[in-house]
């Protein structure tokens, strides 16, 4: 959890020559307590928190309707942040703890939009849902899962893209199997295998839910493989006509992926990192995502690793190979968290995923452009070259 660090007792007489100047005017989560022991704290999030609560525990002005906790206050308990994901994060660890009944609406939290596969049906369809059922060791159960997106219109979207390469079913009535029922205009247009009128048998069905599921779990990569083998063999037999068909399919399937974003995957296959530049001098906030969950944080101080006998790269493997135990919290929350950052313009940071190993050359260079002045300080301190690479890397 990250932890409000810093604090400081108030006391309104002297708010203006010790309280005030004492707090740095950064971005911070912040938690006011209260007097009273009751009395419920107050949690706010801001981009100046030596403004923010001057506002809040100045002088009283009679004649404003502004909020005012000066004589709510006994101290504060806060955390400087550098970005705004730390900043969400925090916030949401906190308020979670502290208003379990009502955190999610103060944070206007909503779980992430996936594609669902149901596969508990007998006969099933692919759907948008922001609900992901876990079993006890926290894995999602009762389908597959693919995700997540930015939003419910554009999962909904992408998924009509897919389902035009497929004939499941898009229909939510409960299938009968009835040979005089009329079937709808999918079925008509052979883009379903109307198994409503009996059109196909349970089994025909189930390969092609299967195909499908596979299609989302390797992102498109089942598929194209398989067309690929094909066209390539219709190439080698002088098929040349199947082998201009079978390209086609290819730049349809290309069609279908292009611009989707790296995030989506199969949720279970979701294992990434997300580097964020820390409060903290030459420091980076090092956020691991493992199979959708957020773990537990550690940061990386450059300006310590010079003295120590590993190397960053060191650091990195140790930390992302030695953990072996599961994270927990709400999956949903989760990955709302994640997909907010994602998506946010402009996003502040960086992500890499891990396919069979983790970049970790990538991942370094990734901590030196974080660590570099930003364009503010550059201006006001040139320096005469490129910045050098934070101690420690290679």
């Amino acid at each position: 959890m990250l932890e409000l660090d810093s604090g400081l007792e108030f006391d309104t007489a002297r708010a203006e020559q010790d309280f005030f100047p004492a707090l740095p005017p950064r971005p911070a989560v912040c938690l006011i307590e209260p007097r009273e022991e009751k009395a419920e704290p107050f949690l706010i999030r801001t981009q100046n928190l030596q403004r923010r609560l001057q506002r809040l525990l100045g002088p009283v002005d009679p004649g404003s309707k502004r909020l005012n906790l000066s004589d709510f206050a006994r101290g504060i308990r806060y955390r400087l942040t550098s970005s705004p994901f730390e900043q969400t994060l925090t916030y949401y660890q906190h308020a979670k703890q502290l208003f379990p009944k009502r955190y999610r609406d103060l944070m206007r939290l909503r779980p992430a939009a996936v594609l669902k596969v149901n596969l508990r049906n007998a006969y099933p369809r692919c759907y948008v849902t922001r609900r992901i059922p876990v079993d006890e060791a926290g894995v999602p159960t009762g389908g597959a899962y693919y995700g997540p997106f930015a939003s419910r219109r554009s999962a909904q979207a992408f998924a009509e893209r897919v389902l035009d390469l497929f004939k499941v079913r898009r229909c939510q009535i409960k299938i009968r199997r009835d040979p005089t029922f009329p079937g709808c205009l999918y079925s008509e247009m052979k883009m379903c295998l109307a198994p409503c009128f009996a059109g196909c048998t349970k089994e025909e069905y189930d390969v092609e839910v299967q195909r499908l599921v596979e299609f989302l779990e390797t992102s498109g990569g089942s598929m194209r493989a398989t067309i690929e083998e094909e066209r390539e063999k219709a190439s080698e037999q002088l098929d040349f006509e199947r082998a201009a068909a079978l390209h086609k399919k290819v730049e349809k399937l290309d069609e279908v992926l292009r611009g989707q974003p790296e995030l989506t995957r199969r949720i279970q296959d979701l294992d990434a990192v997300i580097l964020q530049r820390a409060a903290e001098e030459q420091t980076i906030g090092v956020y691991r995502v493992r199979g959708g969950r957020l773990v537990a944080p550690f940061f990386l101080r450059f300006s310590e690793i010079a003295s120590q006998p590993r190397s960053a790269e060191h650091i990195f493997r140790e930390q992302f190979e030695s953990s072996s135990t599961p994270p927990d919290g709400d999956l949903g929350e989760h990955l709302w968290l994640v997909a907010r950052w994602y998506y946010s313009n402009p996003r502040q940071g960086e992500i890499f995923f891990r396919e069979k190993d983790w970049p970790y050359r990538r991942i370094l260079r990734a901590c030196s452009r974080l660590l570099a002045p930003k364009t503010s300080e550059a201006e006001t301190n040139p320096a005469p070259g490129p910045a050098p690479p934070p101690e420690g890397a290679p």
